[in-house]
């Protein structure tokens, strides 16, 4: 029998809350461990050095050592390991997907020079709503959790842009949305709201979205559009005089 009819492969979920699943069944792990296996999925590997001092930041170095042979013991070995170990490092085991490293990879590709998805499905990991390691307050995760949001915003507005620019205006839109959404003051998002608007030709909605944003930013920082979202506008002939003549930085009535 096929190993992936007898045994799925595990699956480490990073995304919202902490889970791994291994032969479709949960499989319960300590903290520890559930931190070590967390790091290292996300980095493929680490160093030993650098897992000790990163997990026991407060332990001596020879108490951090130990703490990490003590947790690699803790987690399943032999067919089931989860993990490679050398003398030097610790890597995920090629057969484990890590939904977070799943997310990541597809953003490198869509904000890369060559990530033109062209006719190819929308990667829906992209408008999944959960953070990384929810609820985790560690130093490093909330770092990761951070540097993964910045790319996925990066990565659905490089999506959005692509997808009006071949044709697609209403996935485009959708998409440009998703960003707003996980970033609501975040202008490059709204741009691409705009952009999608424009590329199905309704200058009426571009128009409305650009002044809901400027009267946000308005009230929430006291700050107007950039001078190149105004000029994006005021080439679809949608602004007014008055709209055209916001200029970045401090607002002023």
């Amino acid at each position: 029998m096929e190993r992936s009819e007898a045994c799925p492969a595990p699956r480490l979920r990073l995304l919202g809350r902490f889970g791994l699943v291994y032969g479709g069944e949960a499989v319960e792990l300590c903290g520890n461990a559930r931190r070590l296996l967390a790091l290292v999925g996300l980095r493929s590997s680490v160093s030993r050095t650098f897992l000790a001092g990163t997990l026991w930041p407060e332990a001596t170095e020879e108490h951090a050592r130990g703490s990490l042979r003590s947790t690699l013991c803790k987690l399943p070995h032999g067919d089931r390991a989860l993990v490679t170990c050398d003398r030097n490092a610790i890597s995920i085991a090629d057969s484990v997907a890590v939904d977070a490293r799943e997310l990541a990879e597809t953003a490198l590709r869509l904000v890369g020079p060559s990530g033109a998805p062209g006719a190819e499905p929308v990667p829906t990991v992209l408008f999944g709503e959960g953070e990384l390691l929810s609820g985790w307050d560690d130093d490093w995760a909330l770092f990761e959790r951070e540097r993964l949001r910045q790319l996925r915003l990066h990565a659905l507005e490089a999506l959005a842009y692509r997808l009006a620019g071949e044709g697609r205006p209403a996935l485009a839109l959708e998409t440009a949305l998703t960003s707003v959404r996980g970033a609501p003051l975040r202008e490059s998002a709204h741009r691409a709201v705009v952009a999608a608007h424009l590329a199905r030709g309704d200058v009426g909605e571009a128009v409305r979205h650009y002044r809901a944003f400027r009267r946000v930013l308005r009230e929430e920082l006291g700050i107007a559009p950039s001078p190149h979202f105004t000029r994006m506008l005021a080439q679809g002939d949608g602004l007014r005089s008055d709209d055209a003549g916001v200029t970045h930085g401090p607002y002023r009535a």
